[in-house]
């Protein structure tokens, strides 16, 4: 099972995109589990559940570099969402970028 964790500044509005890539997922057996967290609980989420791939909404664009350079140094891809995906709420355009992302590797 992949897991691919959306980080955004509240973890609010990124939970309904979270929630219609997990039935993107689901409806494609994939064995994926997406959930969406608080930028500020990434290091304790991180360090207990060890994702397959970040994931930063667009409202937290600017802990992008530093986030990548923390996360790939542990072989962890980090991906900022595209913010027409985010606002139309696209989970399989996001869906797919993050496999992508997990294949390529950080």
């Amino acid at each position: 099972m992949k897991k691919v964790y959306l980080f955004c500044s509240a973890g609010m509005s990124t939970s309904l995109l979270a929630n219609n890539m997990q039935e993107v997922a689901d409806a494609h057996n994939l064995p994926i589990e997406v959930k969406a967290f608080s930028l500020a609980r990434l290091p304790e989420i991180y360090e207990k559940e060890h994702p397959d791939c970040i994931l930063l909404g667009p409202q937290v664009r600017f802990v992008y570099d530093e986030t990548k350079k923390n996360y790939n140094k542990l072989n962890t891809p980090v991906g900022l969402i595209d913010a027409s995906d985010y606002g139309t709420i696209n989970g399989e355009h996001v869906l797919k970028s993050a496999i992508k992302l997990i294949k390529q590797g950080a």
